[in-house]
C-alpha cells in the first residue's frame, strides 16, 4: 500500500503528528487554489452575456469584487438579477412610440375596417340585385351583377350609382337562346332606400351587346346534324346532313341576317341545295334555277361512258336540251364514231350540267339508275318544299317584352356567332314613381 505524501515544512506541524516538522496536505485544496476566484455576480463562471447585464450590475462590469467581501467596491450590496425588469422594458417600448405613429396606425386600421365593410355591402347589394333581376325578367339563370365605384356606401347615401355591369347567360329568345347578354348601365338613380325599401331605379344611359352563338344554333336548329358558321359580315353558312328516302344527303345553305324592327333579328335562307354525294345536287324552289343537276365530275364520267351517254340521248327531251337534233341523236345510238364526236365535243359537258334531270329521273327510273341516282331519292327530293326546308334553318328572336326602352343596333356576324349592340336611355326598372 502506497504511503501518504509527505511534504516537509519547517514552519508548520500537525498537532496529531507523531513527528514534528512533517505536514500532511489535502490535494483537493491544492486544485481549488488553481481555480479562478469566485465571482458572486457570475456564480456559474459564464462571464458577461449582454448589455442588459451591464444595466443589472449597475455599470460594475470589469470591476474586481473581493471574494471575501459581501459588497462591491462602491459599497452596494449584491443581489440576484431581476428578470422581470426585461419584460417591463419590453412593455415600455410601445410607450416610447411617438403619438403621431400611434395615430397613423389607428387610422390605417380604421380605414381597413371601412374598406372591408364597404366591400361587404357591395357584395350584398350585388346579390340582391341578381335575385331581383332574375325574378323580374323571368330568367332561367341568375345574372351576374357588378357594381363599380368606391366607396359604395356614399353612393347609396346619395342614391346615385356610377356604373353597374350586368351579364345574363342563356336568355330564351323565340326558337333559340341568346348565349350571352351583356349590359353596362351608367348614371343610375335609386328610388327608395337600399336595401330595405328599394322600389326601382332610373338608368340614364345603357349600352351592351347580345350574342347568338353558332354552337347554340347548331344544337337548337340543326338538331346536331347542321353546323352554322360565319360566311361574311351579314351572312351565315349552314352545312349538315338530312335523311331523304332512307339515304343521307348533304345540306348546304346561306342565311342572311336582317333586322326585324328595332328589337328583333331574323334570317332569310337562300342558295339552298341538297347533294347526293359525288352525283347530283337538288335545288328546291321554282324553276328554272330549281331542279336536279349533275356534278361536273359526274358529267365528265358520263361523257366518257358510251352506255350512259346513249341512255341520255335516247330521251328526246334530254337530247334536245343537250343541243343534239333528234336525227343526229338517233344515229349516235348505233354509230360509235358519231357518239364519240358528240360526247367529245367541248360543249357536251357544260350542256349536260345545265340539264334539269328531275322529270327525266322520275319518268325514266332506268336512266336514273344508270346515272347513279336512286329513283326513290330523286322522287323524295322533288317532293320537298322550300318552306319545310327553310324552316329548319331560319331563325328569329325578339328582346324580352319586359326589357322596355332597349333597342338593337349594329347587327353583324362574328366568328363566334351573330352579335348585335344594345342601346337605351332613361330606362325605368321597377317602381320609379
Amino acid at each position: 500500500m502506497r504511503s501518504p505524501t509527505r511534504i516537509s515544512s519547517p514552519q508548520s506541524s500537525h498537532p496529531h503528528s507523531g513527528s514534528p516538522g512533517v505536514h500532511y496536505s489535502n490535494p483537493y485544496e491544492e486544485l481549488a487554489e488553481l481555480a479562478d476566484p469566485y465571482d458572486p455576480d457570475d456564480p456559474l463562471g459564464l462571464g458577461p452575456t449582454s448589455e442588459d447585464d451591464d444595466a443589472d450590475l449597475g455599470g460594475r462590469r470589469g470591476k474586481p469584487v473581493s471574494s471575501g467581501s459581501a459588497e462591491a467596491d462602491d459599497g452596494e450590496a449584491w443581489s440576484p438579477p431581476n428578470h422581470r425588469r426585461a419584460s417591463r422594458r419590453r412593455r415600455g417600448r410601445f410607450k416610447a412610440v411617438p403619438r403621431t405613429a400611434k395615430a397613423l396606425i389607428g387610422l390605417l386600421v380604421l380605414a381597413l375596417l371601412l374598406v372591408l365593410g364597404d366591400r361587404c355591402a357591395v357584395m350584398y347589394a350585388e346579390r340582391q340585385a341578381e335575385q331581383e333581376l332574375q325574378k323580374k325578367l323571368d330568367l332561367a339563370t341568375a345574372p351576374n351583377v357588378t357594381i363599380h365605384g368606391f366607396p359604395f356606401l356614399t353612393q347609396v347615401l346619395g342614391k346615385h350609382l356610377q356604373q353597374v355591369d350586368i351579364a345574363v347567360p342563356d336568355v330564351a329568345a323565340d326558337r333559340v337562346s341568346l348565349a350571352e347578354v351583356r349590359a353596362q348601365a351608367q348614371g343610375i338613380r335609386i328610388v327608395g332606400d337600399l336595401p330595405s325599401s328599394f322600389r326601382g331605379a332610373v338608368v340614364s344611359r345603357m349600352k351592351g351587346d347580345v350574342l347568338l352563338s353558332f354552337e347554340d344554333l347548331s344544337r337548337e336548329l340543326g338538331a346536331s346534324q347542321v353546323r352554322f358558321r360565319a360566311l361574311g359580315p351579314s351572312s351565315v353558312r349552314a352545312d349538315g346532313k338530312l335523311p331523304v328516302a332512307g339515304q343521307q344527303v348533304s345540306l348546304h345553305a346561306q342565311a342572311h341576317i336582317q333586322r326585324q324592327g328595332d328589337r328583333g333579328i331574323s334570317t332569310s335562307v337562300t342558295d339552298m341545295r341538297l347533294d347526293i354525294p359525288g352525283i347530283a345536287s337538288y335545288r328546291p324552289g321554282p324553276e328554272p334555277r330549281a331542279g336536279l343537276y349533275l356534278h361536273k365530275k359526274a358529267a365528265t364520267r358520263i361523257s366518257e361512258d358510251s352506255e350512259k351517254a346513249r341512255a341520255l340521248l335516247a330521251i328526246p327531251s334530254v337530247a334536245e336540251k343537250l343541243g343534239v337534233p333528234p336525227a343526229e341523236a338517233g344515229q349516235a345510238l348505233n354509230d360509235g364514231q358519231k357518239l364519240d364526236r358528240i360526247t367529245g365535243s367541248p360543249r357536251f359537258v357544260p350542256a349536260l350540267l345545265a340539264v334539269n334531270l328531275v322529270r327525266a329521273a322520275n319518268d325514266h327510273p332506268d336512266l336514273a339508275r344508270k346515272l347513279g341516282i336512286d329513283p326513290m331519292v330523286a322522287a323524295a327530293l322533288t317532293r320537298l318544299k322550300v318552306p319545310e326546308l327553310t324552316d329548319k334553318l331560319e331563325l328569329s328572336f325578339q328582346l324580352p317584352k319586359k326589357a322596355k326602352g332597349i333597342r338593337l343596333a349594329n347587327i353583324g356576324v362574328s366568328p363566334e356567332g351573330i352579335r348585335a349592340d344594345l342601346v337605351g336611355a332613361e330606362l325605368n326598372f321597377g317602381k320609379t314613381r
